[in-house]
């Protein structure tokens, strides 16, 4: 065992302590992830290099250790880990912290911190998972902490590796007496993550993209690169710089070639994770006239050595900066989150990096480096604490305590009364702070994914005893009456089904949606088979309301309501709540000093008036009753944002649970002649 461990720490001699060519890769990452995130240039993959590039570097002095000395020294490795990347975590999650405290709304602020937390001890990466988050999202949903999820991914394979590898080399030696059973068992993990991923795509998206389980194939991959490396520093030179650009090559376009709208992971991940691998490959060779020769340049080594600071800095700038400025957000703008990032990661790489790295007393004695590591961990996870439960929140608007006397809707005197004191309105900062969250509780909506609508025990509200049976049917603006339904049929007695789909549109519309970059084909045979389970129970009473589409059509109007109408059911059109377009619960939180600004006016909330007018007009053809909700929500031009105590809306376009609840009194009269008819 001695003998083998001697030769090969003697094949790892010759080769090459310092890659240039991988300083240049790890300055091509960070460029193409600054430039897709600031939308400078469309190109993805950036991320997956990093992987495989950490994969291979850190595998590489991993089991150089091993082969020296049998073990791993895990005080040593992790002191190296800390030193490298604690100081510039705790900057970064901490002055993202004051920043968003500053500019942003009171609510986006605890939900930030809440990430913050996350990601201070390494686990965001899981939490944007259980939470559904779209990476590639662009309405102000992106958390300034977002793209720590492959930061955590890293680190935790950071703590696990070392651990992994000095059991896996002890047992291949054992029973191999070389390293065959570590070969097999990353081709393992390699297989079995990627798999995982490209499975998980298109069931669910958001684990698939953060989840470790299905990433850690990336990084497991770049380690089998690093146990290959003795071998391949034995390739032919010239096949090797063929590699190289061929690499690169395919690196650059597969990047190109990937979209917003690209399933990722998937499948698509493997083309620029390819490229970076063969250049890594054929650059253990060192060929004289391989990609080195582009990527080994005073500047590209510079962009390397500040590459994590810019990491770290510009998504954070990226998120807050259009908050910071106040005004539309424009491409200069997003040129400038690029310039004002590498500086401050120039200035981070200098002040405060290359002091821990290169630190003496760190160095020297390794403990010292991992309880620094952990003391600065240990600081910004209070930090973060802090700014969840003790930092007070800048509410603009409200007094403290809660208000008993919130009813909302309580008649067109109460929605006048609001409109006119839409500049002081009657809410308490218990009441706002509530707001966001207040959503219906009752009744079911499926999200994209669904294609075949399925009865579940949540879809059943009201008296699930009535005789009576009344379906409402639409999108997620069908959703939100959910509690005015679940009081309207407690009190008339009847069963009420929920059938609702997001973004999908009850009536017969082809419907383009940017997020997926194609048709919403799911929404075409889910809304076949609601219609299809409709029919079967056949109702006493249709609902039917959803957000109009710009896509609307007479055709597909008449497809549907002809279809309703045939089940016998009595038909009522529920027509679409106002549609504000900003976050009201924001709103009223910033604008202390303009709260009327958050009131919008009549006639810039009915959304596409001339579709909304046909949708109505072909719903009265069928026999529908038609009930405009407008009255229960605007009066004398104007919509104002709380009515009766109550925040209107819980976001930009759909109401709180709260205040569809206090509806009840409108619907109920019309729901009554309709029932008992």
């Amino acid at each position: 065992m001695t003998r083998h461990r001697s030769t090969a720490a003697a094949e790892t001699e010759r080769l090459r302590k310092y890659r240039p060519d991988i300083q240049g890769l790890r300055a091509v990452a960070i460029m193409m992830v600054v430039s897709m995130h600031c939308g400078i240039l469309d190109i993805h993959g950036g991320v997956d290099v990093s992987f495989v590039l950490s994969g291979f570097l850190i595998g590489g002095q991993l089991l150089a250790e091993i082969d020296k000395t049998g073990k791993v020294s895990l005080t040593k490795f992790w002191a190296r880990r800390f030193r490298r990347l604690a100081p510039g975590t705790a900057i970064t999650i901490t002055a993202t912290a004051i920043l968003s405290w500053l500019y942003v709304s009171p609510f986006r602020f605890r939900d930030y911190m809440t990430d913050g937390l996350s990601a201070s001890v390494s686990l965001i990466n899981w939490r944007l998972a259980e939470n559904g988050t779209d990476y590639f999202a662009n309405d102000g949903s992106q958390s300034p902490y977002q793209h720590f999820w492959s930061l955590g991914i890293e680190e935790q394979f950071y703590v696990v590796a070392p651990i992994v590898l000095v059991v896996m080399v002890w047992f291949s030696r054992l029973i191999f007496r070389n390293r065959v059973l570590v070969t097999l068992f990353l081709m393992a993990v390699v297989g079995g993550s990627f798999y995982l991923g490209y499975t998980m795509t298109t069931k669910n998206q958001p684990m698939a993209y953060f989840s470790t389980t299905t990433r850690i194939w990336e990084l497991a991959f770049g380690v089998l690169l690093a146990l290959s490396a003795q071998q391949l520093s034995r390739m032919n030179t010239g096949l090797a710089g063929v590699l190289t650009w061929l690499g690169l090559g395919t690196l650059i376009g597969t990047g190109l070639l990937i979209t917003k709208h690209t399933p990722l992971p998937g499948y698509a991940v493997v083309g620029p994770l390819l490229g970076a691998a063969l250049v890594i490959a054929g650059g253990c060779a060192a060929p004289s006239f391989g990609a080195e020769k582009l990527l080994d340049n005073p500047v590209f080594n510079f962009i390397g050595n500040v590459s994590y600071g810019w990491y770290l800095l510009h998504w954070p700038l990226l998120i807050l900066f259009p908050s910071m400025i106040d005004r539309e957000f424009g491409y200069s703008d997003r040129f400038r989150v690029v310039v004002f990032s590498f500086l401050a990661a120039i200035a981070m790489h200098y002040i405060v990096e290359k002091r821990f790295r290169e630190s003496v007393k760190l160095v020297a004695t390794p403990w010292r480096g991992v309880v620094t590591g952990g003391a600065l961990t240990a600081s910004t996870v209070a930090a973060m604490v802090v700014a969840l439960h003790v930092i007070p929140l800048n509410l603009a608007v409200g007094s403290s305590g809660s208000s008993a006397s919130a009813l909302g809707y309580e008649g067109i005197d109460s929605v006048q009364a609001a409109v006119a004191k839409r500049a002081k309105p009657e809410i308490t900062q218990s009441d706002l702070l509530k707001s966001p969250k207040d959503q219906t509780t009752h009744g079911c909506i499926d999200n994209l994914e669904p294609t075949k609508f399925v009865i579940r025990d949540d879809c059943v509200i009201g008296d699930p005893q009535g005789k009576r049976t009344v379906v409402v049917f639409g999108d997620s603006h069908s959703w939100q009456w959910g509690n005015a339904f679940q009081e309207l049929g407690k009190n008339l007695h009847a069963k009420v089904v929920t059938v609702a789909k997001g973004g999908c549109s009850p009536e017969a519309y082809k419907i383009t949606r940017e997020d997926l970059g194609r048709q919403y084909t799911e929404c075409d045979s889910w809304r076949t088979s609601a219609l299809a389970y409709i029919s079967e129970i056949k109702p006493d009473v249709i609902v039917v309301t959803n957000r109009v589409q710009p896509t609307a059509t007479r055709s597909g109007a008449e497809e549907t309501f002809k279809a309703l109408k045939a089940t016998g059911a009595q038909l009522v059109y529920l027509t679409d709540t106002p549609y504000p377009g900003f976050s009201v619960p924001d709103c009223l939180a910033e604008n202390g000093k303009d709260l009327a600004s958050c009131t919008a006016k009549a006639d810039k909330v009915v959304d596409d008036p001339r579709n909304r007018a046909l949708e109505r007009e072909v719903a009265e053809e069928n026999g529908a009753k038609v009930i405009d909700t407008i009255p229960a929500f605007c009066s004398d031009g104007y919509c104002p944002a709380v009515i009766g105590g109550q925040v209107v809306y819980f976001d930009y376009s759909h109401m709180t649970g709260s205040y569809a609840k206090s509806l009840v009194p409108f619907l109920q009269p019309t729901f009554k002649k309709v029932l008992a008819g």
